[in-house]
């Protein structure tokens, strides 16, 4: 892969790896592994306490905060990293305790219900937990589904926007209705969570920037139709804009990791992008590498520590 590429500018109207089997699996790879691995058991890691100890820190999510492909994997079933943005916060705060049971593949159903052999992630939370991060419901949308479709679309109109045309074609806008659709299930997961730890800090993880947002194509690297990247842009928006009316409404906080990742989307080259776009040595393809779980991690030592 070239790694200094021409952007196309888009025409098309705004407002969502290079390999197509790879951006296919996109967010979902990890829950096709998972149905022929074994899990790990949940890790829980001790810190040494003092004067300004916090409790127990309880990370819940799916393949976007687990960290899949990045090394080093320590729990092949849900595409762990121990250098996720869970795993570097707890090592950056006195926590007495941290249980990380991030999983690839994770929809908010497996928040409350079990993920193969992999239990309810809200079994982590307990009574004493003081700190509780939720990065979840990419999968709820069938975002790699819908880049799926993308790239399969692009060869009609490679300079138009037929993802767009295609989910909207009835006059609604179908991606749009599934961030609707999702809303109540991420209110219900942040609820869950308050219920069982009533003192706890709860954060709501959003998603980063995927493409340019500035609107701008990059078929080399992406091979989505010019007219749907701005689309494609707008619709991770949305999301996010709506994970942030959630964690208002339910007594979380939410989040912003689109604003530090935009200029690091999947079309920068190696050692500028945080979103790899397609398998590498640095993550899974269309998944956040080891640098934006650091930036992650240090804005949720931030919002912690002042």
């Amino acid at each position: 892969m070239k790694l200094r590429h021409a952007r196309t500018g888009s025409t098309g109207p705004a407002p969502f790896r290079s390999r197509r089997a790879v951006l296919i699996a996109g967010f979902t790879a990890t829950a096709l592994a998972a149905a022929t691995q074994t899990s790990a058991a949940t890790p829980e890691t001790s810190a040494d306490t003092g004067p300004s100890t916090l409790g127990h820190y309880a990370a819940l999510g799916d393949s976007y905060s687990s960290g899949a492909g990045i090394p080093p994997q320590t729990d092949t079933f849900c595409a762990r990293s121990g250098d996720n943005y869970p795993g570097l916060l707890a090592a950056s705060l006195p926590f007495t305790a941290t249980t990380d049971v991030t999983c690839g593949g994770a929809e908010t159903t497996r928040v409350a219900g079990p993920q193969g052999s992999a239990s309810p992630q809200i079994d982590a939370v307990r009574a004493d937990t003081d700190v509780v991060t939720v990065g979840i419901g990419g999968n709820d949308m069938g975002i790699g589904g819908a880049v799926a479709r993308c790239v399969l679309l692009a060869h009609l109109a490679p300079q138009g926007s037929p993802c767009k045309a295609s989910y909207t074609l009835f006059g609604t806008d179908e991606i749009d209705a599934r961030v609707n659709t999702t809303a109540p299930r991420i209110a219900g997961v942040l609820r869950a969570v308050r219920a069982k730890a009533p003192h706890a800090r709860i954060f709501l993880v959003g998603y980063p920037a995927i493409v340019p947002d500035d609107g701008s194509a990059c078929r080399d690297i992406l091979p989505l139709a010019v007219g749907d990247f701005p689309w494609f842009r707008v619709k991770i928006k949305n999301f996010n804009a709506m994970l942030a009316r959630q964690a208002a409404a339910n007594g979380a906080t939410y989040v912003d990791t689109y604003t530090p990742s935009t200029g690091h989307d999947a079309c920068e080259p190696a050692g500028v992008r945080w979103i790899e776009p397609t398998d590498t040595a640095a993550g899974s393809g269309l998944h956040p590498n080891a640098a934006y779980h650091r930036s992650t991690a240090d804005t949720l030592t931030r919002l912690l520590t002042h």
